[in-house]
């Protein structure tokens, strides 16, 4: 069982129902059926399935044909309920409990133990916590087969189960003066000797120690950038002769420490697992790492599940991001895939990012984690100067800034940083004009055909007719449904017009835009404006000469829980690309004077995770409870969260629960917003008492799915978007 603090994980075995004791682990096998063989006749597997009351294994009897190759975690086919089935085999036993005779393994699928037994005891721990089936794990967890692939590596040979410490690079047991030579690659006085504990927990990993830190690091470019900071954690736990592994965001961020981790390790050494790549490339770096052939696997969400031998450290960068988040059941986050793979394996832990998000504050708060942070002398010489123009000064200077879609010490701040290099402007929108809204009310103007918002396309001028963003019906009459007044007016400006209207105030200067479909990964240094919506800031190999944060405001005022989390996240993740103060570097940021913004301006990223988290725990909001939400149709969340309170309330335990409240849905595929009957019920759950409740959930959510008595729901655990 995971120890972190209050995990609420647990540790589950095979789901045992009473509804399930009709499913038999196998059906009657006809007379005269093949050979069986001599040896564990029996395996135990595990079915392909989505379905939760399945979500169990099956026993099945192994014919003397496919003894050989009929191994633990290689992927079959099986006849279940008449029907040819994928699956992986768990086990191989001697006899079966099923009471009757075994229906024989149908085929095997392909000889490669691609599922190991510590990444089936992870999936499991992953499936118990988030309430959902091991097989949706899995799913997410195993590249798809590229047969081709199997058959050119075998010719190689490349395909056995392990390999010598010799072929594998550091892999491995290996000698003390090799271990030197290794280490000897990490520069003594590299980035880390910044931190405070920084060179300690390198030493740390050397030393073939699991140390847990969360990192707050300072700078998004150059030779002293995160990149670097993971490429030496990495180096030095590859040299105690331990595997890593080490999962960001998206491609970009990928690429980065790819080129930092190459610097210091063989490039063979490194297996690089991401869907963006395409299934023949993903699952060659998975059977890579599967045969010890590498010792490092990076990559995105999946590749917190990569098969790393000896494994001595996982890491996570920016675990803030939703793009952490698995978008199919059961929603896993990769923070907490990582937590749960340190606990099993016993392995070091490194979470970085420029923030500290309010779930890793709980972690140094408990004392699970040690913080790896800057003194405040080191932090004034490398972070930028940052200047608020809602601060009482500038507003005396500028009585416009507030309303200001570019305040004076904006302009300045981009007319001054264009002299030394290039200058980033973060919006907070893609597109050129994305909505409108009433001039008199400030209503969002609707389309009166589906109810859709209005916007005007492109580059037009104020006469231009408004249309709909769903059905793209024109708007050449519309009044306001609220106060009936005929005028419009903007509700945001959008990173196109944004760059539109710098290109004009600054003539001759290159305007460079970065959002949507056309994210740039860097940007060269040059005297330009760079232009680009929160997340798709370039990187600038020198850093930028200065940024705007506009839009502040904007971030802040949406509806969600994490709002000012998240918008201090992004503004710091911007900030971090700038040069130091006293290099010229400064920041200029453009929102209402509140606790985010003074965490930027004093460049204190622990002090607001440490502000937020203790509001979260007075309302009892997560992270300081487990949150579970439960979608669906009336009836069927008013079923199954009674199912639910009805199981806890013998074990003595009681949730607080809100809701139903009516969810409303839009499907602008086509073209009109159709209100839904659907609700939504959220269940509050203590950590001292999830694991009994997620066991629970579970287990109703089977029982639910057997039954077939109402509409399915959606049963999510943790979901950061639902408050």
């Amino acid at each position: 069982m995971a120890s972190f603090p209050g995990d609420g994980s647990g540790t589950e075995e095979p789901l045992q129902l009473s509804l399930l004791q009709g499913f038999p682990a196998g059906r009657a096998q006809a007379p005269g059926g093949p050979a069986l063989a001599p040896l564990l006749p029996v395996a135990r597997v595990l079915i392909e399935s989505s379905l939760p009351h399945l979500d169990r294994p099956f026993d099945y009897s192994v014919p003397a044909s496919l003894d050989v190759v009929a191994q633990p975690g290689v992927r079959v086919k099986v006849k279940f309920n008449g029907q040819d089935l994928s699956g992986f085999i768990l086990d191989r036993l001697v006899e079966s409990d099923a009471g009757h005779t075994l229906v024989p393994l149908h085929k095997v699928v392909s000889p490669v133990q691609v599922l190991t037994p510590e990444l089936a005891g992870l999936a499991g721990k992953v499936a118990a916590r988030y309430a959902g089936t091991l097989s949706d794990v899995l799913r997410v967890a195993i590249p798809p087969r590229v047969a081709k692939l199997e058959k050119e590596l075998a010719a190689e040979g490349t395909l056995s189960s392990g390999k010598p410490a010799a072929e594998a690079g550091l892999a491995g047991e290996v000698a003390a003066e090799e271990r030197e030579q290794a280490w000897a690659r990490v520069p003594a006085a590299g980035p880390w000797s910044r931190y405070v504990n920084g060179v300690a927990f390198l030493e740390h990993l050397w030393a073939g120690e699991s140390p847990r830190a969360v990192l707050s690091a300072l700078q998004g470019f150059g030779p002293a950038g995160w990149p670097a900071l993971l490429a030496e954690a990495v180096a030095a736990v590859r040299a105690s002769g331990r595997g890593a592994v080490v999962v960001v965001p998206d491609y970009r961020d990928l690429d980065r420490v790819e080129e930092a981790l190459a610097a210091l390790l063989p490039r063979e050494d490194i297996a690089r697992l991401t869907a963006d790549d395409g299934p023949t490339a993903r699952y060659r770096s998975y059977l890579r790492v599967l045969a010890g052939s590498a010792g490092v696997a990076v990559g995105t969400r999946s590749a917190a599940y990569a098969p790393v031998h000896n494994l001595g450290l996982v890491v996570c960068w920016d675990d803030g991001d939703d793009l952490h988040i698995e978008q199919r059941s059961p929603y896993a986050h990769t923070r907490e895939i990582l937590l749960l793979r340190a606990e099993q394996e016993r392995a070091a832990c490194l979470m970085a990012a420029h923030t500290r998000s309010t779930e890793l504050q709980r972690l140094v708060d408990a004392g699970w984690a040690r913080a790896v942070e800057a003194d405040r002398p080191e932090v004034r010489r490398t972070v930028p100067r940052v200047l608020n123009t809602a601060d009482s000064f500038e507003q005396e200077r500028d009585p416009l800034a507030r309303i200001a879609r570019l305040p004076g010490a904006a302009w300045r701040a981009a007319k001054e940083g264009l002299e030394r290099g290039p200058v980033l402007v973060q919006v907070a929108r893609s597109g050129y004009v994305p909505s409108l809204v009433c001039d008199s009310c400030r209503e969002p103007a609707r389309c009166t055909a589906c109810s859709g918002p209005l916007a005007v396309a492109g580059a037009a001028g104020s006469s231009a007719v408004p249309q709909c963003r769903w059905c793209s019906a024109p708007a050449p009459a519309w009044r306001c449904s609220h106060c009936t007044s005929p005028r419009l007016r903007r509700s945001a400006t959008g990173v196109l017009r944004t760059a539109e209207e710098l290109g004009r105030a600054f003539p001759g200067k290159p305007v460079i835009t970065s959002s949507g479909d056309h994210v740039k990964a860097a940007v060269p240094d040059t005297k330009a404006l760079v232009v680009a919506t929160v997340g798709a800031e370039p990187v600038a190999a020198g850093g930028y000469a200065a940024a705007l944060l506009l839009d502040g405001d904007s971030l802040l005022r949406r509806e969600n829980l994490r709002a000012g989390e998240d918008a201090v996240r992004r503004w710091f993740n911007a900030a971090a690309l700038v040069k130091p103060a006293r290099e010229g570097g400064l920041v200029v940021i453009t929102a209402d004077d509140t606790a985010g913004v003074g965490a930027l301006l004093r460049w204190d990223a622990g002090g607001y995770a440490r502000r937020e988290l203790a509001l979260r725990q007075e309302l009892h909001l997560p992270p300081a409870v487990r949150i579970a939400s439960v979608t669906g149709g009336r009836t069927a969340v008013g079923h199954f969260t009674e199912a639910i309170e009805k199981q806890l309330a013998r074990q003595d335990i009681t949730l607080r629960t809100a809701g139903p409240a009516p969810l409303l849905l839009s499907d602008a595929r086509a073209g009109q917003c159709e209100g839904s009957e659907d609700v939504r019920t959220l269940l509050f759950i203590p950590y001292a008492r999830a694991a009994e409740a997620t066991r629970v959930m579970r287990a109703v959510k089977a029982a639910a799915a057997a039954r077939r008595s109402d509409d399915p729901v959606q049963l999510r655990l943790d979901g950061v978007d639902v408050l």
